[in-house]
């Protein structure tokens, strides 16, 4: 592993073996998101866990993105208005999307195509957004899911 660890504020989680890591500014709805889409996959009967919220090393190894949690955090997230609550957690995992949420009412209908978010380990990930003001978590994680568990041969 590269030993530079980089700070990064986002949110990353484990579904089904996928890592999906929550980026954008504080209080851009990326930890109700994420809690949202764990829910979901628990639902549907897929393996959730937290990797970390609100603050994540960012490292590069073999070319792939890897994020670890600070231990003062570990199965910490906090819902804004809510209070912080205690998650299934792993220390760390490698992350294969990254999801963006949208705040803006006319932002475009359908995203742009093959986004990647640049990170500054010099790694990328294909980029989804979701528009934040119509999360309806179940409708969005089984259209996000169903593209990304596909292109992961699941």
């Amino acid at each position: 592993m590269n030993a530079d660890r980089i700070n990064y504020h986002a949110t990353a989680i484990m579904i089904d073996g996928t890592g999906l890591l929550f980026a954008g500014p504080s209080g851009s709805g990326k930890s109700e998101l994420a809690f949202s889409f764990m829910t979901e996959a628990k639902r549907c009967g897929l393996a959730t866990a937290l990797v970390a919220d609100d603050q994540l090393w960012l490292s590069s190894k073999d070319d792939r993105v890897v994020v670890a949690r600070p231990e003062s955090i570990a199965g910490l997230l906090e819902l804004r208005g809510s209070g912080i609550i205690e998650l299934n957690s792993i220390p760390s995992a490698t992350m294969d999307y990254a999801i963006t949420t949208v705040l803006h009412p006319d932002s475009p209908r359908l995203p742009p195509e093959n986004e990647w978010l640049d990170l500054p380990t010099g790694n990328r990930l294909p980029l989804f957004r979701i528009p934040l003001s119509s999360i309806m978590p179940y409708g969005k994680f089984a259209a996000l899911a169903q593209n990304l568990f596909k292109a992961k041969g699941k």
